[in-house]
């Protein structure tokens, strides 16, 4: 049996990661962007950093995996998104990512969200919105059609 999912403004999800030096050598290799203050510790040590910094694009994953899989969910169709990075996130450091519905637009299919990464001291290290399509979201046509 195939639980309905239930879309309310308010409505909000946690995940939280503690980023390694394996995860930011992997992204590397993947993205190939290899700026130094995510990958090179003799560099690191010549700035004012602390330690290696978290690639942006990582912080944004954990936004997408709280996206795709688990509000909205499996089927969201991920439209826009504004950031801002106010604070650095340092390697090691458990983030927290906040997904949260601010908006639903059940005649067009969209959702506006806000999107939010802390870091253990509860500094926000990357905010912004996300508006996505649920077209496609599982178990939404019900949903939908009681709105």
């Amino acid at each position: 049996m195939n639980k309905q999912k239930t879309l309310k403004v308010g409505q909000k999800v946690t995940l939280k990661k503690v980023f390694t030096q394996k995860d930011v050598t992997e992204y590397a290799d993947l993205t190939g962007d290899t700026n130094p203050i995510f990958t090179d510790e003799s560099y690191i040590r010549k700035t004012t950093l602390k330690k290696a910094v978290v690639p942006p694009d990582l912080l944004l994953a954990m936004i997408s995996n709280l996206l795709g899989t688990k509000l909205p969910g499996r089927g969201t169709n991920w439209m826009k998104q504004t950031l801002k990075f106010p604070s650095l996130a340092y390697l090691g450091e458990e983030i927290t990512a906040i997904v949260e519905i601010s908006r639903i637009r059940p005649a067009k299919q969209l959702v506006n969200l806000s999107t939010i990464c802390t870091n253990p001291d509860g500094q926000i290290v990357c905010e912004g919105e996300a508006l996505v399509l649920i077209k496609e979201l599982e178990q939404t046509q019900n949903f939908l059609a009681r709105q």
